[in-house]
């Protein structure tokens, strides 16, 4: 069924829908606006502590619309972010949803990496986890999903 008439527009909304699904269902939401927002901010999170051609190459990954979101107010200066911990990372996720006292960002990240790894292929997995400082390697799944 079409939703806009336009083939490309319908596959990319789809794919976002599948996304979403997938993050509700590890989640256990069934909120689609806060998967939404959970995969967003965890995306800007990585995106600003890769390099600029590793957050290109996963920008090249994602579905149309989320890479569209992916990108939104992406401001190179000062980039990527030198942070090495966890809790730093996890800080971005939290404020947030500072007003959510539900949300667990760790479980919130876990889940989105895991989608992640679902959805993108293992090769570009590695090489982001490559860059990554261990603290924040140990948040993604050790399998392949």
């Amino acid at each position: 069924m079409a939703m806009t008439g336009l083939g490309v527009f319908d596959s990319t909304i789809q794919k976002t829908h599948i996304w979403l699904n997938d993050i509700m269902e590890e989640l256990g939401w069934k909120d689609r606006q806060r998967a939404y927002q959970a995969l967003r901010v965890t995306l800007h999170a990585l995106r600003d502590r890769l390099t600029v051609e590793e957050a290109v190459q996963l920008g090249a990954q994602l579905p149309m619309l989320v890479r569209g979101f992916y990108y939104e107010g992406w401001n190179l200066k000062g980039r990527p972010f030198k942070e090495r911990h966890k809790e730093e990372f996890l800080a971005h996720i939290h404020s947030y949803f500072k007003d959510d006292p539900d949300v667990d960002p760790e479980r919130v990240v876990r889940a989105i990496f895991k989608v992640l790894t679902k959805r993108i292929p293992e090769g570009e997995i590695k090489d982001i986890k490559h860059l990554l400082p261990v603290e924040l390697r140990e948040l993604w799944p050790t399998e392949p999903t």
